[in-house]
C-alpha cells in the first residue's frame, strides 16, 4: 500500500481544543487511529484525517458538524472501512466522525414490514436481530457494511436482481446537514408523491451533503425455500444470452453474477474450491419448494440452449453459503493472481 498522505498546513488548534472540550475521551488524535479512518479497501493511498470523533448519537454528529463547519474544517463520515470507492480519505484533513458505535436496532415493525437502525448497525447484525420475525434484508454487498455506509454508497449486492439496491430499499432517513442542522427525509409510508425526494438525493452521496444517523429500510419476508445453483458456459456471450432470456422469460430469479475465466481461477485459487475455470453464472432461487424446483429447472434447460453445462444446485444451507462465500471475496481473491497489488 502507498506511503500515507499527510497534509502540509496543520490544523487550527482552535477546533481542536473545542471539539476536545465536547468530546473528552471521544476525540483521538493518535496517528493509528487516523490512518485507519483515512483509507479504505481501494488502492487509493490513506489520507488522514487530523482527528477522530466516535459519536453515540446524532446530538454528537451534530455537536462536530457545528464546530466544524464554525472553523471551516472538513467532515468525513466513516462507517466500517469496506468500500472500494475511496471516499473516506481525508484529502484536505479535517474531522472523520465515527459512526460505528451508533449501532442500535430502534424499531421493527414487522406488520409493516419496515425497520429503522442506526447508521453503525451492519447488515449481518440487522439479520441476526430479524431472524427470529421471519423477516430479512436483502442487500448484500459481501462485505459486512454498515447500513448508513450501505446508502451513503448505494451499495447493491448478488441479491439486486430481485430486491433491488439500496436505492429502492431506503424509505426514509434522519441526516445532519453541513451546518449541524437535522432533518428527516421521507415517511415510512410506500405510496407518496408530495414534495422533493430528498431521500434519494442523500442515497449515494457518500458522505458529500450530510451525515446519516438513521436508516429507515424495507424488510422482506425470509424464503420457504432457497437454491443456489452455478453453470459453465463456452463463451461469455453465451452466458450473457442465457441471463437475457431468463428474464425475458419472467423466471423471478433472486440473484445471477457472472464471471469470465480469469476471474474464475482466482476465484477458485483463493476458495480452494474445485469450480469451473470457464464463464460462470451463480444463480440463486427464493420461494417455494415447488416454485424454486420449477425456477432451477427452467433455467436448466434455458441454459443448455446456450450451451451451458454442468448446471448443478442444491438447497442445503452450508453449501449454498460455502458457494456465495467465494463470490464475495472476489476482490481479495483477484490479489491472487498479481501478488503485491492493490484493487
Amino acid at each position: 500500500m502507498a506511503a500515507p498522505v499527510l497534509r502540509n498546513e496543520p490544523i487550527d488548534p482552535a477546533i481542536l481544543d473545542a471539539l476536545r472540550a465536547r468530546f473528552g475521551e471521544a476525540l483521538s488524535t493518535a496517528e493509528a487511529i487516523r490512518l485507519q479512518h483515512g483509507r479504505d479497501e481501494s488502492y487509493h493511498a490513506p489520507h488522514l484525517p487530523d482527528a477522530v470523533v466516535f459519536a453515540r448519537s446524532t446530538e454528537d454528529v451534530a455537536d462536530a458538524v457545528r464546530l466544524c463547519a464554525a472553523h471551516k474544517v472538513p467532515v468525513i463520515p466513516y462507517g466500517t472501512g469496506t468500500s472500494l470507492e475511496g471516499q473516506v480519505a481525508a484529502l484536505k484533513g479535517g474531522v472523520s466522525i465515527d459512526l460505528k458505535e451508533m449501532n442500535r436496532v430502534l424499531r421493527v415493525s414487522t406488520e409493516d414490514l419496515d425497520v429503522t437502525v442506526e447508521p453503525g448497525v451492519t447488515r449481518k447484525q440487522l439479520n441476526e436481530h430479524l431472524r427470529d420475525t421471519g423477516l430479512f434484508f436483502p442487500i448484500d454487498p459481501g462485505a459486512d457494511a454498515s447500513i448508513g455506509g450501505m446508502a451513503s454508497t448505494r451499495a447493491s449486492g448478488t441479491n439486486a436482481v430481485r430486491y433491488g439496491t439500496m436505492r429502492e430499499n431506503v424509505l426514509a432517513l434522519k441526516v445532519v446537514l453541513p451546518d449541524g442542522r437535522v432533518i428527516t427525509t421521507g415517511r415510512r409510508a410506500r405510496k407518496s408523491a408530495s414534495g422533493y425526494d430528498l431521500t434519494r438525493l442523500f442515497v449515494g452521496s457518500e458522505g458529500t451533503l450530510g451525515v446519516i444517523t438513521e436508516v429507515t429500510l424495507r424488510l422482506y419476508g425470509i424464503p420457504a425455500a432457497i437454491s443456489s445453483a452455478m453453470c459453465s458456459f463456452p463463451t461469455i456471450e453465451d452466458a450473457v444470452n442465457a441471463v437475457i432470456l431468463t428474464i425475458q422469460s419472467g423466471v423471478p430469479v433472486a440473484r445471477i453474477e457472472l464471471a469470465d475465466d480469469v476471474q474464475m481461477q482466482a476465484i477458485k485459487n483463493h476458495s480452494k474450491l474445485d469450480l469451473p475455470i470457464a464463464p460462470t453464472l451463480w444463480l440463486e432461487f427464493h420461494g417455494t419448494e415447488a416454485s424454486v424446483a420449477e425456477q432451477a429447472e427452467t433455467v436448466q434447460a434455458i441454459a443448455k440452449d446456450f450451451g451451458g453445462n454442468d448446471f448443478s444446485w442444491t438447497s442445503l444451507p452450508e453449501d449454498r453459503r460455502m458457494l456465495w462465500q467465494a463470490r464475495h471475496d472476489a476482490a481479495y481473491a483477484n490479489k491472487t493472481l498479481a501478488p503485491g497489488k492493490q484493487l
